[in-house]
């Protein structure tokens, strides 16, 4: 009878700890996914062109199915994909999860892009041909937005750069963007200070296509509607009228299109490649429950003058002759240095 009774209790607690197990992953999935509809509905860039009493009842339904919160992570996928929301994304233990919108399925790369890239290079810069300046800046993505953090990538890009400056005074420069397909455009754009100058580079758009924000460098400063976001220590003069040629491929994309934004209207300045990926949409890091970070859409990105472009389209068409082992025989570097010799 003892034996019975403890089978019994044994029973009733099991059922219920997964009675408070269940209701536990379903009070997260609740309130995880309440601040993702808050944060959609309040600042998502495309926010009126949605019916979010469908969708979120669409979403609601399709959460039950979900065992656990990190497994109900898969219908971020979706939802991204209902309401249009191909640059937004959520970033959760290292992982990406975005909808089919944010990604380029297409194989429009070269073997050397694919290879170069897979070595997951770092920031470049070196001399070719013993006159040119060849700056190759790849995507970044990092969480830390502070000052200090990003001064602190900034500054050794910006060093590099400094000391070729200094030492070889190159006759014009190459600032390679193919390999940036993202992350976050402020130390790549105090790195690149010299050649942008002191003045407005790039702005943001409303859903009315209105300028919203303003991007400025100043003496080496990162100056978002004037107010100081990071900074570089500058040094020596400013190469705002140098011969830059910009190389962009198919897979440039987000924060890479931004710095080509900044170069647009630039003087003696060429750009060269493949039409980019189409990301010139800004993003905010919106942090959300359980140490989820999202990446949320919330506005267009635009040249210095509020001028949209939804690709940036090269002055010089090349197309996958990428040679990342020899510059010299890489097509975008020929046309570049025809470029800046002034062939």
């Amino acid at each position: 009878m003892k034996k019975a009774i403890l089978i019994l209790v044994i029973i009733s607690l099991s059922t219920h700890l997964y009675a408070q197990d269940k209701k536990m992953t379903n009070d997260s999935i609740t309130v995880f996914y309440k601040q993702v509809f808050a944060a959609l509905k309040s600042d998502y860039l495309f926010k009126r062109t949605v019916d979010w009493k469908n969708v979120e009842s669409h979403t609601r339904k399709n959460l039950n199915q979900y065992s656990n919160f990190e497994n109900s992570l898969i219908e971020i996928s979706k939802l991204f994909d209902k309401i249009g929301a191909n640059h937004t994304a959520i970033y959760f233990k290292g992982i990406k999860y975005a909808g089919a919108g944010n990604k380029i399925s297409e194989p429009r790369y070269s073997d050397q892009w694919k290879k170069k890239y897979t070595a997951k290079p770092g920031f470049e810069v070196k001399m070719i041909s013993e006159k040119y300046g060849y700056i190759l800046v790849p995507g970044i993505i990092f969480f830390d937005v502070s000052s200090s953090n990003m001064h602190n990538i900034a500054q050794p890009w910006y060093d590099q750069i400094a000391q070729i400056k200094k030492e070889n005074k190159p006759e014009g420069w190459i600032i390679d963007l193919r390999l940036n397909t993202g992350g976050n455009s402020t130390p790549m754009l105090l790195a690149l200070y010299d050649f942008l100058g002191n003045q407005n580079i790039w702005t943001s758009l409303n859903f009315n296509r209105r300028v919203i924000d303003k991007m400025a460098l100043d003496n080496g400063k990162y100056v978002l509607n004037g107010k100081t976001i990071s900074f570089i220590n500058p040094e020596g003069n400013l190469l705002d009228q140098a011969k830059v040629a910009v190389i962009t491929g198919p897979l440039t994309a987000s924060s890479g299109e931004v710095t080509a934004l900044a170069f647009k209207d630039r003087p003696n300045t060429v750009f060269i490649g493949e039409t980019t990926a189409g990301f010139t949409t800004g993003n905010i890091f919106y942090p959300l429950p359980f140490g989820v970070t999202m990446a949320l859409t919330t506005t267009f990105d635009s040249d210095r003058n509020g001028i949209y472009h939804e690709k940036i389209i090269p002055d010089v068409a090349v197309s996958k002759q990428d040679n990342f082992d020899d510059l010299m025989l890489d097509k975008n570097i020929e046309e570049a240095i025809k470029f800046l010799s002034g062939q």
